[in-house]
């Protein structure tokens, strides 16, 4: 059962801007890759879920985050349909991220009122997206919309929220053009949590990458 609401988890991303999110089918890296990012800073993550008896490794560290990490909201993304997120939401998933938008997942997860967020790639998903009562849209995959297609929705939907994953780069020039496009958060994937931070078991180099990318983001929405 999920630890924090929905309204919890959605102010979390707004007041951190970013969304960590990674997946090893080693739990002891695991452990240490959201021990990193706590350290660094980071209060919400999300487990992308895609490997074989990835739940089992997900239940397993999220028991060691409601021990050892005292207020790290984790969740689940790489979610395909309405079963694999109620086994999520069972283990204690605190929100839901799917690649693209499924009525069958908005159901389950609105009834445990649990935020789910679906990827969405035109102002018609995203506009159905917000009807099934989805507080957060995730652009999918950044890249190839870009900031502008972000700032184009904004206009006749200022209300819209967005969080951009895939193609989100830590450099400054990046980060600054999503968040002045008008994005709620960001979704970091590899370019924060890279396998030669694995290979090499750099978590304090990690911690300091979190730390960082924080500052940044929080200097950019300030300037």
């Amino acid at each position: 059962m999920a630890q924090y609401t929905r309204i919890e988890v959605f102010t979390t991303m707004k007041e951190t801007g970013m969304v960590p999110l990674f997946y090893n089918g080693d739990l002891a890296v695991c452990k240490e890759l959201i021990t990193a990012c706590y350290k660094g800073g980071a209060r919400l993550m999300e487990f992308t879920a895609r490997g074989d008896f990835a739940h089992e490794i997900f239940g397993a560290l999220n028991q060691f985050a409601l021990k050892e990490l005292p207020g790290l909201i984790l969740g689940v993304g790489s979610i395909t349909d309405a079963a694999a997120a109620s086994l999520y939401m069972q283990m204690g998933a605190n929100f839901i991220v799917t690649p693209s938008l499924r009525e069958d997942i908005a159901v389950v997860c609105n009834r445990r009122k649990v935020l789910w967020s679906p990827g969405c790639g035109s102002l018609t998903e995203i506009n159905k997206a917000e009807e099934l009562g989805c507080e957060l849209v995730k652009l999918f995959p950044g890249a190839t919309y870009g900031a502008g297609f972000v700032k184009a929705i904004k206009g006749p939907q200022p209300w819209t929220n967005i969080m951009p994953t895939g193609g989100v780069d830590l450099n400054e020039d990046n980060l600054r053009a999503w968040f002045d496009a008008g994005v709620t958060c960001v979704g970091l994937g590899s370019k924060l949590i890279d396998k030669t931070t694995i290979t090499n078991r750099d978590y304090t180099g990690l911690e300091k990458k979190v730390h960082d990318t924080m500052a940044l983001i929080r200097k950019i929405r300030t300037v």
